[in-house]
């Protein structure tokens, strides 16, 4: 039963950002800089974060640690999520939301795969299969046929 949840989470997200991209977009169109709509996206994403990290603090008794030291890797997910969000904001009035998403699914995917390969920042280790491969193909093609045809 977790895993159903797990799987139904991941899908609920993933339908989130689909829907993020149109709203940042149109706010990006209003704001008249669509940079500044991916500033107002990050700061209500950070100030709902913040909430919940403190009521989860306080409800588990465990102390948020500002003092550690956090490598220059810690705050690139950061970044990555700042160009993520911008890229969206600037491609979604122009190719489409379908198109964005599914290129961008395209795109996680393919790094998803190389990152399971390397073992990057600790995490377990996936082989790279024919199976895999011709799962990420079979995306990238669709993606590609959502976009050009």
């Amino acid at each position: 039963m977790d895993t159903l949840l797990w799987a139904l989470m991941g899908i609920v997200a993933g339908a989130c950002i689909a829907v993020q991209a149109p709203i940042n977009a149109q706010l990006g169109r209003n704001l008249g800089v669509p940079i500044a709509a991916a500033g107002v996206s990050f700061v209500a994403g950070a100030i709902l974060l913040w909430t919940i990290a403190l009521i989860y603090s306080r409800s588990t008794g465990i102390a948020i640690n500002f003092g550690a030291p956090a490598p220059w890797t810690f705050v690139a997910g950061g970044v990555l999520g700042a160009f993520y969000v911008f890229s969206n904001i600037m491609l979604t009035p122009m190719i489409g939301a379908a198109a964005v998403m599914a290129l961008s699914v395209a795109g996680q995917l393919v790094g998803g795969l190389l990152l399971d390969k390397s073992g990057f920042m600790g995490m377990a280790v996936r082989e790279i299969s024919l199976g895999r491969i011709a799962g990420a193909l079979l995306l990238v093609i669709g993606a590609l046929m959502i976009r050009l045809l």
